[in-house]
Order: structure tokens, then sequence, then C-alpha cells
């Protein structure tokens, strides 16, 4: 909810007091019962909050996004399915899906990017992970630079966009396997690098846990690492590097 906005509207009688009392009233949550959803997060820390939609039974996300959307327009979800988007559609035709990265969202209106994040990977099955904090990033307002299947297997091709990503704010590196992409990357650049361990590799490689633990006994500097597979969390702390960078 913009606060400042509803107090513009009490200001110019464009909303009485009562009906703004009403909506107040549901700060700093509203209880549905099944889940309380927070609408004073944005007036709090800047992001509104986001949607994890795997596991939600139907009903359940087509209510949270209905309700999200009728208060301020712009909803995010990950890991959403395409059987989920179908169902939110049917009640809200303007949703849009990514196969891709499972990102479900509607955005009123698109917005200019701020800034530069670079999102890099070190192959291509990583994409999905990249694509997830992409699009986190992009929907909380940073401009993002992609720069995909630029792993250690074959470093030349890194070397190659070393001006592109010295240009960044911050730098996700997205990686499975033996996880190196994350050190090399904070070997060459002078900015915070965020390290996206993913789930891809053979056998020993754990479903991710190798390359976790291989990002997080990096003896780069500027360095830090999130959990396997969680683009989301990259893309929300990139972006808050990116607005202190930009300020």
């Amino acid at each position: 909810m913009d606060i400042h906005g509803l107090l513009e509207q009490v200001k110019n009688n464009e909303i009485s007091i009562t009906a703004a009392e009403e909506l107040l009233k549901k700060l700093p949550y509203e209880d549905l019962g099944f889940a309380k959803l927070d609408h004073h997060r944005e007036l709090r820390s800047g992001f509104g909050e986001a949607v994890f939609c795997a596991g939600k039974s139907m009903d359940h996300l087509v209510s949270i996004f209905q309700n999200f959307y009728e208060r301020d327009k712009n909803v995010l979800g990950t890991r959403a399915s395409k059987e989920q988007y179908e169902k939110v559609k049917e009640v809200l035709p303007m949703v849009t899906y990514d196969s891709l990265s499972g990102i479900l969202k509607i955005q009123s209106e698109s917005r200019q990017g701020i800034g530069c994040i670079a999102v890099c990977t070190g192959g291509t099955a990583d994409i999905a992970v990249a694509e997830e904090a992409a699009q986190t990033a992009e929907f909380f307002g940073s401009r993002v630079l992609r720069i995909y299947d630029v792993g250690v297997a074959g470093i030349h091709r890194l070397i190659s966009k070393l001006d592109d990503l010295r240009e960044a704010n911050c730098v996700i590196a997205v990686a499975g396997m033996e996880g190196a992409l994350g050190s090399v990357v904070a070997g060459l650049v002078d900015k915070p690098v965020i390290a996206v361990p993913t789930s891809i590799g053979y056998g020993a490689s754990f479903h991710g846990v190798s390359a976790l633990l291989a990002m997080l006994n990096s003896c780069a500097e500027g360095l830090a690492v999130v959990n396997i597979d969680n683009g989301f969390g990259a893309g929300y702390i990139a972006t808050q590097i990116n607005r202190i960078a930009e300020k």
C-alpha cells in the first residue's frame, strides 16, 4: 500500500477518512486465515512481499495473488508451475509466466531499470536459476546484463566480457559442478559478487552441495554465497546493493 499516496488522496478529498481508516486497518498485515499477507513490507524495507508458489494449493495461490493485486497492482511469484499460472490467469488475465525461471508476475507498468547488475552463468544448464535472479532484480527496478555460458572450462569466454562485468554495480555468478565461477569473477572485479550454487552436476556434486561448499571456501575476497538454486535471494540482495550504488 502506498501510504503517501493514500494521505494525498485524503488531503485532496478523493477518499473519505473512513475509507482510508479501513485500508489502514489492514496494516501491518492482512489475515486471510490460511495466510497473513504483509502489505506493509515495501514501506519498511523497500521491497514488496514475494510469493513462493511451490507447494501452495491452487485456491490459496489465486486468493493471495488476487489480494496483492487489488492492493498495489504488482505481484511477484517464484517457483510457479504452468498449472498454477493457468489457474491464476483465469482470475487475473494480466498475469505473465516464464516457464524457464518459474516466475509468475503482474506488473502494472514497465520500469526503466536503474544501475546495472551483471548475471553470469557457468553453463546453459544454470540459466533457469540465473533467470530467477535476473527477473527478480528487474521486477524490483534494476537493469540487468545477462552474460551466460562463460564457465571456467572455457575461461576465455569470461575474459572477453570483463569490461561489461566491471561496469556493473555488482555481479551474480551462477554455477553448478565445482562452483568455480564465483571465485574467478571475484578475483577479476572490484564489485561485490554474489555466488549462487546450482544443483547441476554429476553424482559427486550432491545436488549442489559440492558447489555450495566450494563457494563458501573460496579464497577470493568480496564473495558472498546464497543457498543452492536461490536465484530469488541473489536477485534481491543484488538489487539492494545496486540501489545503494545508484544513490
